[in-house]
């Protein structure tokens, strides 16, 4: 009772809540929309060189080479999530329709999240080395493995292409902000260490920009007019049972595996998200003329009731004591 009163009270949850509401009722079009795009990037790139100064380079280097969490992130993505889109077949065509559970077993295709995933794994003080390592890994061999997912398990029309910008864009805007942060370490990080609250800031305002471009961008392309309500009523039943089941396998199989908490903490978040960003324009690709304002609805629903689940989970553990904390693992200064 205490985690609910807490949850329904959480102010950065509200946040969420209100962010999308906003963006449902003055989405960003236009010139507002591209400044959101550039805002949204310009957050992420800063949040990765604030956590690339705060990490020692003893412990980049032990979140690199800590290739067995890795391993098992990168299954729960391409392989458990996979098989579970592939059962979820079975509602079909009574309760989902063709298209949509297209785009159920799409979602289940695409890369982990990076920003949302590393944000989450800081809040709630886990290995924050660990989750920039997969999540990062996971978006770059997602280039790859996502549309070979795709042309092997879907009926896909037009011919599938990668983009050689999206490897480019991973490395620009998120690991070369981490090694600059990496460099400039030795000047900064005392400054970072006396004052926390630039970090939340950070953490919690690129959740809310992505919060709010996601909803932004459904809302422009009427996304959520092209179907009925009940059945957007079913996707987000299945979405949420879906994230529920990864979510209990990823805590529980981490501990099964003994993680240090620390580390079960990565594989929650890692091992339990899909990302918006990059598969919107995977979708934009695969599925050409087809509809992929439906194809892609599930995405939608499910990147948000993560990211609101994943918030009172991350918030919950956030207030666990010091003393809790495991030294394994551990990524403070």
């Amino acid at each position: 009772m205490k985690l609910l009163r807490d949850t329904v009270l959480d102010p950065f949850l509200l946040g969420i809540f209100a962010v999308a509401a906003l963006a449902s009722l003055f989405p960003a079009t236009g010139t507002a929309e591209d400044v959101l795009g550039w805002v949204t990037r310009i957050a992420i790139a800063l949040l990765f060189l604030i956590y690339g100064a705060r990490l020692s380079p003893r412990d980049a280097w032990n979140g690199i080479k800590h290739w067995r969490l890795h391993s098992v992130i990168l299954a729960c993505t391409y392989l458990l999530f996979p098989a579970l889109g592939l059962a979820l077949r079975i509602l079909v065509p009574g309760v989902i329709s063709d298209d949509l559970y297209t785009g159920i077993l799409f979602l289940c295709l695409v890369p982990s999240t990076v920003q949302s995933s590393i944000a989450f794994t800081s809040i709630a003080r886990g290995n924050v080395a660990g989750a920039v390592v997969s999540a990062s890994f996971s978006n770059i061999i997602g280039v790859f493995v996502t549309p070979l997912l795709v042309i092997a398990l879907m009926t896909t029309t037009g011919s599938v292409t990668i983009d050689p910008s999206s490897i480019i864009d991973i490395v620009v805007q998120l690991l070369l902000p981490f090694a600059v942060g990496q460099l400039i370490r030795p000047w900064v990080t005392g400054w970072l260490t006396r004052h926390s609250a630039p970090t939340k800031l950070v953490d919690r305002g690129s959740i809310l920009l992505v919060v709010f471009a996601a909803f932004s961008e459904s809302m422009n392309q009427n996304v959520w007019s092209s179907v009925a309500v009940w059945r957007i009523g079913v996707v987000v039943a299945v979405s949420a049972a879906l994230l529920a089941l990864v979510l209990t396998i990823t805590w529980y199989g981490g501990k099964w595996l003994g993680f240090a908490f620390e580390d079960r903490v990565v594989l929650l978040f890692c091992g339990s998200k899909k990302s918006l960003a990059s598969g919107l324009p995977m979708a934009a690709v695969l599925f050409v003329g087809q509809p992929v304002g439906l194809i892609v609805l599930p995405l939608l629903i499910f990147h948000q009731i993560q990211l609101m689940v994943c918030t009172v989970i991350a918030q919950h553990f956030a207030r666990r004591p010091e003393s809790e904390q495991s030294p394994v693992g551990s990524v403070a200064d």
